[in-house]
């Protein structure tokens, strides 16, 4: 009987505890609720209709908007330019990013300034990004002799992908240095001992042991690739010619300027859907590698 009614009593004070517990994280879902829950699906309704975003009156069209992203061959050109965005950022912000971190984590005179120095563009907003980068691409590319990379649609894209190679490769950089910092410095004697190199050592000790770091910076570049709005929107408004126009910025578009909100909300939210998926399998592929190695 005793035992009956100890167990019943810590079975309420646990349910207290866990009650307790979720009035913690309840306002952070309650607001998750108001901010993206409901307009997500408010937003999927509208996919059926040929709502213009102003009128109040709502016309039900069925499955014509998601037949015509399919048969929309305007979409390929913000389709390629998302990618390549994406795919060039991801590859070279990691590579880089490691790199840096590689050097910076052997201790030497001025190397907290360096790493401040290349951590600041990650703090400025993207849009000030974008106008420092006019401005560069402008006045000081124009002292040097050379044109600006945005006024022409064959290299405003890799002007783009400067910019935000600039802004991000600082926070990469921190999050490899706190791996590297992690790793423990026997591993590196032992290789050495045995007559490996630097390579050797970068294959076989530094990125195996750095691979959680991987599995969080990769998925986070691509993330910020498939979502890129702002530098587009204020350093060449999708030009020349849509060599810069992202997915983001065409769904924008739709949306807003052109008041075709059905249609875009249609793009939006099978994009949306792309985005989780290809996050998904990365995201799980990554982990699967962590395990192997």
């Amino acid at each position: 009987m005793a035992d009956s009614a100890a167990r019943k009593a810590r079975r309420i004070r646990r349910i207290k505890e866990e009650i307790r517990d979720f009035t913690f994280v309840l306002p952070a879902i309650i607001i998750f609720t108001i901010i993206i829950v409901i307009p997500l699906i408010s937003g999927i309704r509208f996919t059926f209709t040929d709502w213009n975003g102003m009128s109040k009156k709502i016309n039900y069209v069925g499955f014509q908007n998601y037949i015509k992203v399919f048969s929309d061959k305007d979409l390929l050109k913000p389709i390629m330019n998302t990618a390549i965005f994406t795919t060039v950022t991801t590859v070279v912000i990691n590579v880089l990013g490691l790199a840096l971190a590689i050097m910076a984590v052997k201790e030497f005179r001025g190397v907290n300034v360096i790493k401040s120095i290349i951590f600041i563009p990650l703090v400025v907003s993207l849009v000030l990004v974008s106008y420092m980068w006019m401005y560069v691409y402008s006045d000081f590319f124009g002292i040097l002799g050379w044109s600006s990379p945005l006024i022409k649609a064959r290299t405003a894209l890799i002007g783009i992908c400067i910019m935000a190679i600039w802004k991000e490769v600082g926070l990469e950089m921190i999050i490899y240095l706190a791996a590297l910092k992690g790793v423990s410095q026997d591993y590196y004697e032992a290789a050495t001992i045995d007559g490996a190199g630097f390579w050797a050592i970068l294959k076989h000790v530094t990125l195996p042991m750095i691979a959680p770091a991987f599995t969080y910076c990769i998925p986070l570049c691509i993330a910020n690739g498939l979502r890129m709005y702002d530098y587009a929107y204020v350093a060449t408004g999708g030009g020349p010619n849509h060599a810069t126009e992202s997915m983001a910025f065409y769904i924008y578009q739709y949306l807003f300027p052109f008041n075709k909100v059905g249609y875009g909300q249609t793009v939006a939210v099978l994009y949306l859907i792309f985005s989780i998926a290809l996050s998904q399998v990365v995201t799980r592929l990554l982990r699967k590698r962590e395990i192997e190695l």
